[in-house]
């Protein structure tokens, strides 16, 4: 759930509960006779279940002796803990008692031996415990990344060793809950992310959840299909390869002209708007001009927001290569689709020059052209010289 911060609401209106607060939430201001400025803010104040936690954030109020908050949620009063970032304030995550039932419950804050702000909470019916394998119903292709779940918020339910196999996974798969994470109010909640092998055949494999000692849990149906012909990422819309400078961005990445020094770096980049499944930890540039094949990483910055998906990575040009053309090779969908651009490559060190790219370039270029004629006009200075002398 999003936790809700900076909201001008005193008495927090989560999704539509606006209704449910007292009218001077919508002022800004606390419960009457409350500290001017103070906010509650309650993340998690709809939809609950049984054992989840709600997040209670109090801003505005100056430390105090003691915040508290109480509620028919909760089977004692719960203290709140003080903070300083971002001005005063006061936050907890208590857990909703596992034996309430269904309905709208107040909650209120105390500081000072009064009420200073208060808010309704929903709570829901509980649920008995799902096992998720990626999206129900879906077709999944080799090296595809897939989320695995499970949810065993329910009253009796314990463990924490859930473990997940499969013949279609490489390994035992082990699940864990993350506080921190999009799951922080359900804390029976446990998750994981695995990939399928890229070489994993066709076919609707079984997926085993197992608790502790090994024990069975429940089984979910896992399907597989490689791309066909036909399909739209049987071989993609791939662009490429391309390259741009070390200090420069995949914006300016071109297939032709690019140069590079001997010895300097240079980077490939690869485009493609139907990119195979797994492709982003398999994808490489091969070259006769690079040390090493280079692994193209999928791009997930904010600047390549809206763009063709894209995958690149810095390539070590060889110190000891001549002056050249050289073919740089890309090969992905499973082999079904290679493309190759060429790279030049000039053999002057880098220290000749101040980047790999085309500034570089430039002033290699000046390094060569511009070096005859300097040494041109050396030599005629020379032999005025020795006229001058009778020599």
């Amino acid at each position: 759930m999003i936790r809700i911060r900076g909201t001008a609401v005193t008495v927090v209106a989560v999704a539509g509960l606006m209704t449910a607060a007292p009218p001077a939430g919508a002022t800004g201001t606390g419960e009457p006779g409350a500290p001017h400025g103070v906010h509650l803010l309650v993340n998690s104040a709809y939809g609950n279940r049984p054992g989840e936690l709600v997040d209670i954030d109090l801003r505005g109020l100056k430390r105090s002796a003691d915040v508290t908050v109480t509620s028919p949620l909760f089977p004692h009063r719960v203290h709140l803990t003080p903070y300083a970032q971002d001005g005063p304030g006061h936050h907890a995550r208590p857990a909703i008692a596992m034996t309430v039932r269904p309905g709208t419950y107040p909650l209120r804050v105390h500081a000072g031996g009064r009420v200073v702000a208060q808010e309704r909470v929903e709570v829901t019916a509980a649920r008995r415990p799902e096992f998720q394998v990626g999206t129900d119903g879906d077709v999944l292709r080799p090296g595809e990344r897939l989320g695995v779940s499970y949810d065993d918020l329910y009253p009796g339910e314990q463990g924490e060793a859930f473990t997940v196999t499969s013949p279609a996974f490489r390994k035992a798969v082990r699940l864990t809950h993350d506080p921190a994470g999009g799951h922080w109010n359900n804390p029976r909640m446990f998750t994981a992310l695995t990939a399928l092998p890229p070489d994993v055949k066709d076919g609707t494999y079984k997926v085993t959840l197992t608790g502790d000692g090994g024990r069975p849990l429940a089984e979910k149906p896992l399907t597989v299909r490689a791309a066909r012909p036909g399909d739209s990422d049987y071989v993609g819309r791939a662009r490429g390869p391309a390259f741009f400078p070390a200090s420069g961005r995949p914006e300016t990445a071109r297939s032709h002209g690019q140069t590079a020094a001997a010895g300097g770096t240079v980077n490939v980049l690869w485009r493609d708007s139907s990119p195979d499944p797994g492709e982003d930890e398999r994808l490489t540039a091969t070259s006769p001009a690079f040390e090493q094949p280079v692994p193209l990483r999928r791009d997930d910055s904010k600047a390549g927001d809206g763009d063709v998906p894209r995958y690149y990575g810095p390539a070590r040009v060889r110190k000891d290569l001549g002056a050249g053309r050289y073919p740089v090779t890309v090969i992905s969908h499973h082999g079904r689709v290679k493309r190759t651009a060429h790279l030049l490559v000039d053999a002057v060190e880098p220290a000749a020059a101040t980047t790999d790219g085309p500034r570089g370039t430039t002033l290699l270029a000046v390094g060569g052209t511009g070096l005859a004629a300097v040494l041109a006009t050396a030599g005629a200075l020379t032999l005025r010289r020795r006229t001058a002398h009778g020599t």
